[in-house]
């Protein structure tokens, strides 16, 4: 049976019900790897269109669980555009001056400007996930918080901003895997954090956290994305079909010349 990838609006999202190995019949690494490259080769050509149109700007959300593979899906899809006109934005926990704001003040001034493409790794959705799920806030505050989100992503697709949010859905035996890998690896301790076994515990209450949001936040006009993420190539090659969907949906162009430049000659 065919897993849908952006849940119904207005319906409420259960993660058990989709499969964090779900693959869509993709006939193997080879092949995806095959149309992983065309499509950054798409991205390419429609990231400098919307660079030269200067008009409108796209912003990824990428959210999951520790080692879902936020930074991977980054390094191996954000190849296909120009760094010029692509930046990432890691945020992590909010600093003093962060904390003297309201949530989405920081989250504000990262937006992309007109013709770039921004990616959020991890984003102001942390804001109704670890302050839930470690009480930092009022839970009449976080409670409130769906909805300014909402409002400000409408805000921000009213001005020209398209959005495009992720989930990168892994099980939490493949998070053991994945832990346990970075721990065993000399090379990949730098990764391992004891915080990281420490969050792992409270993995139950960050999957309510994450339907909550995935369900309260999931509009019309910024829909969420569930990625199954246990098999990287999986979640590489979809990021990159839903980037490429998006721009080609967006159809940036380039601006018109000026008059007169097909008779100049440069001597």
């Amino acid at each position: 049976m065919k897993q849908p990838l952006c849940p119904t609006p207005g319906k409420p999202v259960r993660l058990r019900d989709f499969d964090a190995d779900y693959s869509d019949g993709v006939a193997g690494k080879k092949r995806a790897a095959v149309e992983l490259q065309k499509n950054l080769k798409a991205l390419s050509d429609l990231g400098y269109r919307l660079y030269a149109e200067n008009s409108r700007s796209l912003l990824l959300v990428l959210q999951g669980m520790d080692t879902a593979g936020k930074d991977g899906a980054i390094r191996h899809v954000m190849l296909g555009f120009n760094p010029q006109s692509c930046q990432v934005t890691a945020f992590k926990q909010p600093g003093v001056e962060e904390l003297a704001h309201d949530f989405l003040w920081r989250i504000s001034r990262a937006v992309p400007r007109k013709g770039s493409v921004g990616i959020f790794n991890r984003s102001h959705y942390e804001d109704v996930l670890v302050v839930r799920v470690h009480d930092l806030v009022p839970k009449a505050e976080w409670q409130s918080r769906y909805e300014r989100i909402n409002l400000f992503e409408k805000m921000l697709v009213e001005g020209g901003v398209t959005i495009v949010k992720v989930f990168l859905h892994i099980s939490k035996d493949e998070q053991r895997k994945r832990l346990q890998a970075r721990l065993d690896d000399p090379d990949k301790r730098w990764k391992f954090s004891r915080a990281d076994v420490e969050e792992r515990s409270y993995w139950n209450q960050y999957q309510r956290a994450y339907e909550t949001a995935l369900t309260r936040c999931n509009t019309k006009y910024a829909p969420w994305h569930i990625v199954p993420a246990n098999c990287k190539w999986y979640r590489n090659l979809i990021v990159s079909r839903i980037l490429r969907k998006t721009l080609e949906k967006m159809a940036p162009q380039y601006p018109p010349a000026e008059e007169g430049l097909d008779k100049l000659i440069i001597r």
